[in-house]
C-alpha cells in the first residue's frame, strides 16, 4: 500500500513539475547583522515549548482527553498570543492586535471548514455513536448499517469476501476519523473466517488498512482539514490530489490479498 502509494505519488509530482513554469525574480532587501534579538523575544522562545510540555505532562497526568486537552492546549496558544502581542506591539496597540489576529483566525477556520461541514455532517450522522447523541438512544449507524447488508447479500467465496471487506473498511472510514470501523472489520473478519477458508488475521488487516487510508486523512475532505489549513490549500483540493495514489495503493493491496489469503 505504501509502496505504490508513494511511488505514484512520485511520478505524479515529477509530470507536475515538468509542466510548471518557474519565473525568477530579483528581489532587492538590506540587512542588519548587527540585530540582535531582544529580551522578551528570548523569553517567549524560551516559554513556549516549555509551556506546551508543560500541557503534555498535565494532560497524562490528570488524563485530560477530549474537550478536555484541547481546552488546554488552546488556552495555552492564547495566553503565548497575548504575550507575543504585548512584547511587540506595547501595551498602548496590544489590545487592537489581539482582536486583530482573533478575528483573523475565525475567518481562516470559517475559510476551511465552511466547504466541507455540511456534507460532512452527514457522514457523522452514520456513526452509531454521533447518530444517537442527535437522533436520540433509538438511532442506528448507517454505515454499519451498509457493511452489514452487503456482508448478508454478496455470496460469500475467497475473492467476493476480500472485495467486500475492503469496501466495508472504506465505507466505515467515511466518517473522517479512520479508527472507528476498526471493530466492525474486526467482526467480519471473524464472521468470513468462519464461512470461507481465508486468514482471519489477514483479512482483518486488509479492513483495518482500508478503514485507516481511507478515513485517516488523505481522500475524506473533513479529514484532511488540519494538513490542508497548515499548508493554506482547500481540502478538495487536497483531496483531488491525493485520489489517485491512494486509489492506486488501495486496489494494489487488495490484489495482494487475493494472492496471499
Amino acid at each position: 500500500m505504501s509502496i505504490v502509494t508513494t511511488v505514484t505519488a512520485f511520478l505524479m509530482m515529477k509530470k507536475d513539475l515538468k509542466n510548471v513554469s518557474v519565473e525568477i525574480t530579483t528581489v532587492e532587501y538590506t540587512s542588519n547583522s548587527n540585530t540582535k534579538p531582544s529580551s522578551g523575544m528570548i523569553f517567549v522562545a524560551i516559554a513556549t515549548p516549555i509551556a506546551f510540555l508543560l500541557d503534555a505532562y498535565l494532560m497524562f497526568k490528570y488524563q485530560l482527553r477530549g474537550g478536555d486537552a484541547t481546552a488546554l492546549v488552546g488556552g495555552t496558544a492564547v495566553i503565548i498570543m497575548l504575550l507575543v502581542t504585548l512584547i511587540e506591539h506595547k501595551l498602548t496597540h496590544s489590545f487592537e492586535k489581539v482582536t486583530e489576529y482573533i478575528r483573523d483566525g475565525f475567518i481562516f477556520g470559517i475559510k476551511i471548514f465552511a466547504p466541507v461541514i455540511v456534507i460532512g455532517a452527514f457522514f457523522f450522522l452514520g456513526s452509531e455513536g454521533m447518530a444517537k447523541e442527535i437522533l436520540g438512544p433509538g438511532a442506528t449507524g448507517l454505515l454499519t448499517d451498509i457493511g452489514t447488508y452487503l456482508a448478508a447479500k454478496v455470496p460469500l467465496s475467497k475473492f467476493p469476501v476480500v472485495i467486500m471487506q475492503a469496501l466495508i473498511g472504506g465505507i466505515t472510514g467515511l466518517d473522517g476519523s479512520g479508527f472507528s470501523g476498526l471493530p466492525l472489520v474486526g467482526s467480519l473478519a471473524q464472521t468470513f473466517s468462519g464461512a470461507v477458508n481465508i486468514s482471519k488475521e489477514g483479512l482483518a488487516a486488509l479492513g483495518q488498512i482500508t478503514a485507516i487510508w481511507v478515513g485517516g486523512g488523505t481522500i475524506i475532505p473533513w479529514g484532511v482539514i488540519p494538513v490542508a489549513a497548515i499548508c493554506g490549500v482547500e481540502p478538495a483540493e487536497l483531496v483531488r490530489k491525493n485520489i489517485i495514489p491512494v486509489g492506486a495503493g488501495l486496489i494494489a493491496t487488495i490484489i495482494v490479498a487475493m494472492i496471499l489469503l
